[in-house]
């Protein structure tokens, strides 16, 4: 299994799809970082040899941010949006949807299992 920047890519797979499992790689920049390494995105990943692999790891190093690094520039980012206090921000807080999407019946990915409260059906005044 080639390992780059401490990711074991499969072996079985095509090198450009061996690419998207590194946290930051998908489709697009994959097939891009094996043209730009002169590898054949078509070539199964356990037929690199040493010198591709180590191409691909420094093209991967100077030009792109992945893995660890692209992690916590996302996490800065959003700890920034807390610090701040905007909108988006709270949402993050609260563990709300922070893109516009409704909250009220859906979000339930987001939100967690519904937690229900006994008692809260329409109660009629008379």
């Amino acid at each position: 299994m080639p390992r780059i920047l401490g990711v074991d890519i499969p072996n079985d797979k095509k090198t450009h799809i061996s690419l998207r499992y590194i946290y930051g790689i998908g489709p697009a920049m994959a097939l891009r970082l094996c043209e730009q390494a002169g590898v054949d995105p078509l070539r199964p990943a356990k037929e690199l040899n040493e010198d591709d692999v180590s191409r691909l790891a420094t093209i991967l190093d100077r030009e792109y941010t992945v893995e660890g690094p692209l992690r916590r520039q996302i996490q800065q980012n959003i700890a920034r949006l807390k610090d701040i206090g905007s909108y988006r921000g709270s949402r993050h807080r609260r563990n709300l949807p922070c893109r516009g999407q409704r909250s009220k019946t859906n979000a339930r990915t987001r939100k967690g299992p519904r937690k229900t409260v006994a008692g809260k059906k329409g109660v009629k005044d008379k």
